[in-house]
């Protein structure tokens, strides 16, 4: 800009002070001048492009940054969790340090004590996947991991968790991508990941309120079950919290086998709505229905193919006075469990319906620390005489257990509970002890509760 004025002042100079001055040579200034500002123009329009431009990401970082916070607001306490962030477009960098994921670390270790030998546990009446087995004796590591997450761009967020188990095995516990921007209530998921039927089946280990699952979920899921595949999630766009979800996975996971079907061997669907009373109470309610499809299925060496439908009933109620659950909580869970299993076990034709259930109540009384309680029971269906004495034989056994602990949170990121069962689930009972530490540092993103 100072040579376009230097340039103007030049020819004002000279056409004053030089009337003489030669035609071509004011020809040639005048020339340089619209050259200059053409280009000035030109960088002026570039300048206002980028800029329109920057604006606009920043309008659709916000609107999706909003469309969030209204999805939040409109779920019931008893689910609510802090939104993800909304992507921020970065700055062109170079280099390893361009993109920053959050890693974090669990450390979930436990001492376990029991009359019986948990290398001999069964659950009479039910085919008990190894995962879904009773703690070693002594110290151990328990099932600790490794979780690194990030926002990719503006419409994709990633998260690879790693397992670390007991004996030193290292596993992917949960890949996958998920959208962030698709808009009406809409988020698509896929890769490997914990389902999202029933209350308690996507809550990593380290986050449940119990140190072990309930009965129901060893029994029917193996402890919990993931695998390989696709989910939708929609929140419908009404005041009452109301969310649908659909699922398709391979079917390699316990209670499917052998990735059926073409690799599309299990397919979920679940609904949940809730709402708050008051200002310091909450409730969830859920229906979910798991389809798996089994071929050459071997636990134990027990062969099964055929299909086994699950469904869950669940209700959760909370209950924190005003809303504040720093001091004083209450948490009341239970679910009911049906499934039917048809096929060929070991060979033999079988049609069983079976079910369970838990009841299960955790009370912070005061700051830092609480206590709990659970119930839970299994009812096993008649085998054919084919199956007497096999895994699925309850011979007249009801599976039951019951639970209590006590817990002292050393801060939002420690936690030490000591927790005692009796265990009724198989032919010999079981009394046992746990000591559980669990600790999270860096940035563990939060779970739904």
């Amino acid at each position: 800009m100072r040579r376009l004025l230097n340039a103007a002042a030049i020819v004002g100079l000279t056409t004053v002070c030089s009337p003489a001055f030669a035609d071509d040579d004011l020809s040639a200034i005048r020339a340089e001048i619209d050259a200059m500002r053409v280009e000035y123009q030109s960088r002026i329009n570039d300048l206002e492009t980028r800029l329109a431009e920057a604006e606009a990401r920043t309008a659709r970082a916000e609107t999706s940054a909003q469309s969030a916070q209204r999805a939040v607001e409109a779920m019931p306490a008893a689910v609510r969790v802090p939104p993800p962030a909304a992507p921020v477009a970065r700055p062109a960098q170079t280099g390893a340090n361009a993109f920053n994921p959050a890693i974090s670390g669990v450390l979930n270790g436990q001492f376990a004590a029991s009359s019986a030998d948990p290398d001999l546990a069964a659950l009479p009446g039910f085919d008990l996947d190894a995962e879904a087995g009773r703690p070693a004796r002594g110290f151990n590591l328990g099932e600790s991991e490794i979780v690194i997450a990030a926002n990719i761009d503006p419409t994709l967020y990633g998260n690879l968790t790693f397992s670390l188990g007991q004996d030193g095995s290292v596993g992917v516990e949960e890949a996958y991508i998920q959208t962030t921007s698709l808009g009406g209530g809409l988020t698509l998921r896929g890769g490997r990941m914990f389902s999202g039927i029933g209350y308690l089946n996507e809550v990593h280990a380290h986050a449940w309120a119990f140190s072990d699952q309930a009965l129901p979920y060893r029994a029917f899921l193996g402890g919990q079950y993931g695998d390989d595949g696709v989910q939708l999630r929609w929140i419908a766009p009404v005041d009452q919290y109301l969310e649908f979800g659909a699922e398709i996975y391979r079917g390699d996971a316990f209670p499917a086998g052998g990735g059926a079907n073409g690799g599309t061997g299990t397919s979920a669907v679940w609904a949940r709505t809730g709402g708050d009373i008051g200002s310091g109470s909450s409730w969830l309610a859920s229906a979910s229905l798991l389809d798996a499809n089994a071929q050459s299925r071997d636990v134990n060496g027990s062969e099964f193919t055929g299909d086994e439908t699950l469904g869950i009933l669940s209700l959760v109620y909370k209950w924190a006075p005003g809303g504040n659950r720093r001091d004083r909580n209450l948490t009341l869970s239970g679910e009911y469990f049906v499934d039917t299993m048809r096929g060929n076990f070991d060979a033999v034709p079988v049609n069983l319906d079976r079910s369970g259930w838990y009841v299960q109540g955790i009370y912070q009384f005061r700051r830092r620390w609480g206590a709990g309680l659970r119930y839970a029971a299994l009812t096993p269906d008649n085998v054919p005489f084919g199956l007497a004495g096999s895994a699925l034989d309850a011979a007249g056994l009801n599976p039951w257990t019951a639970t209590a602990l006590l817990e002292f949170d050393t801060s939002e990121f420690g936690r030490l509970r000591a927790q005692y069962t009796r265990d009724e689930s198989d032919r010999v009972a079981n009394d046992e002890f746990l000591l559980q530490y669990t600790v999270t540092y860096g940035p563990h993103a939060a779970h739904r509760f």
